[in-house]
Parts: C-alpha cells; sequence; structure tokens
C-alpha cells in the first residue's frame, strides 16, 4: 500500500511539472518506477531486467492523459501558439514510432545511461548556450518546412526511445524561438502528445518478444502503475492549474534547470 501511495503522490508531482515545465511523464515516473520495480522484483526476475523498459512505457502512457488535460487548461489561457506548434507534429509522431521500436530492441541499462546522458548534455546545452536562461533580444523567425520536418524527427526519436515526452527538446527550442517560459512550456504539451500516443502503441505492439510480466501488464506498460499516476497527475493538474503565467520568467527558467538536475542525480543513484 505504501509503494501505490508513494506513485499517487508522484502521480501529483508529475502532473504539477506538467502545466508548470511542459514535462512529468518522462523526468518524474522513469527515474520512480525504475527504482520501484527494481527494489520490489528480485534481481533475474523478468520485471528486474525489463524495469526500465517497463517505467518508459508505463510513463509514456502517462504522458497521454497529463499532456492533453494540460493542453486544454493552457489553450483555455491562450498560452499556445498553434502556427508554432502544427508543423511539427507530424515529424514528431514518425519519429516517435521510430524511437519506441528501437527502444524495446535495447538492454536495460543502456537505456538508463542513454537517459542519463541525454540530461546531462541538455542542462549544459541551457546553461551554457545563450537563448535560454534569458530570453533572446530579438525572436528568430519561423523555421522552413525542411528544418522543421528534421527538427521533429529528431525530437520524436529521442523522446519515444528515452520515455520523455520531447518537452526536454521543444522548451529550449520554442524559448530560442523567442517564447517567453510560461508560452514555451504551455507548447510543450501538444508536442509531446504525438510522441506519448506512438510511442505507447509502439511499446504494446513490439513487445511481443517480453518475458511474461504478470496479469496487469500489456506489453511493457503496468497498469496498476498507470492507472494510480494518472489519479495522481489528474490531481496535480487541477490544484496548479492557477498558477499558469503567474512565475517570474527567469525564475520560471531556473526552477527547469534545477529539476533537470534532480532527475539526473536521482537516474545515477542506482
Amino acid at each position: 500500500m505504501s509503494l501505490y501511495l508513494l506513485l499517487a503522490v508522484f502521480g501529483c508531482l508529475a502532473g504539477v511539472t506538467t502545466v508548470l515545465f511542459g514535462f512529468g511523464g518522462g523526468f518524474v515516473v522513469v527515474p520512480l518506477l525504475y527504482r520501484l520495480l527494481t527494489l520490489t522484483h528480485p534481481p533475474g526476475s523478468p520485471a528486474a531486467d525489463a524495469a526500465m523498459q517497463i517505467a518508459v512505457a508505463t510513463s509514456t502512457c502517462v504522458m497521454i492523459f497529463g499532456a492533453a488535460m494540460a493542453t486544454r487548461r493552457h489553450q483555455r489561457a491562450g498560452n499556445i501558439e498553434w502556427t508554432r506548434v502544427w508543423p511539427l507534429l507530424a515529424p514528431i509522431a514518425i519519429g516517435a514510432a521510430c524511437g519506441a521500436a528501437a527502444a524495446t530492441a535495447v538492454d536495460g541499462d543502456s537505456l538508463r545511461w542513454a537517459f542519463a546522458a541525454y540530461l546531462a548534455l541538455t542542462i549544459l546545452d541551457c546553461v551554457l548556450r545563450p537563448g535560454f536562461l534569458a530570453r533572446p533580444a530579438t525572436a528568430a523567425g519561423h523555421a522552413g518546412a525542411a528544418s522543421n520536418t528534421l527538427i521533429g524527427l529528431v525530437i520524436g526519436l529521442i523522446a519515444a526511445f528515452l520515455g520523455v515526452g520531447g518537452s526536454v527538446m521543444t522548451v529550449p527550442l520554442m524559448r530560442r524561438r523567442g517564447a517567453d517560459m510560461t508560452r514555451a512550456t504551455a507548447m510543450a504539451n501538444p508536442l509531446s502528445l504525438p510522441v506519448a500516443l506512438a510511442g505507447a502503441a509502439a511499446y504494446v505492439v513490439l513487445a511481443w518478444h517480453a518475458p511474461a510480466l504478470g496479469a496487469w501488464h500489456i506489453g511493457y506498460v503496468d497498469l496498476r502503475a498507470l492507472l494510480i499516476l494518472i489519479a495522481g497527475s489528474w490531481l496535480g493538474i487541477r490544484l496548479t492549474t492557477p498558477f499558469i503565467g503567474k512565475v517570474p520568467d527567469r525564475i520560471h527558467a531556473r526552477v527547469y534547470i534545477g529539476l533537470l538536475i534532480l532527475v539526473l542525480v536521482a537516474m545515477l543513484l542506482r
């Protein structure tokens, strides 16, 4: 029961970070589920060996709910610039299907280290390259179709492979294109939906070769964890909605990086 309560609490936290920072499913749920699975299942058991795949697959499904609800809340608040979002949706979905397929063929430990390495690179990029901690003086123009297609494919591929929803790439992207943190994190939510949908389908369909994980699993997706995390996420989103757009931009950007650092530390501790 205490494990389920912990899942609910972290689901609520995922809802909070989804609304305020555009991420939550991957960066909160993946480290937590990975840790719980390795602690509660003996080494060598199917669930322990596939702990990272289960964590990534389940978090991807959580993102469907969280990103959809957060998108609705931000749309009501007028924070989503759809002209920036539409050109990236289809390429991200295609890349996500390929990324999820690749992740099912990689061992869990390699996936965990890839997750940690990507986080570290993202943190360094946000801190060292101009345009994230402070909005650029002049906003970048809209990218061309070829550029958006390539960027979308890469975002979808990496996001689904690591189960992170793409927000860790789309928030800095929109930030450097001139958006404030409120709008950048708002647009990360609809851009996470194709990753979540394509990724979840791939993890269910392409897990045919995985050993039996139990009655509460569909492919690599842990249904009990999924339901509890969705309930917690719904509560977190409801509680956080009144704070949309009220966090000062510079503080918003710094807290975003701070959260990424905390998640990186959690993934490196084993």
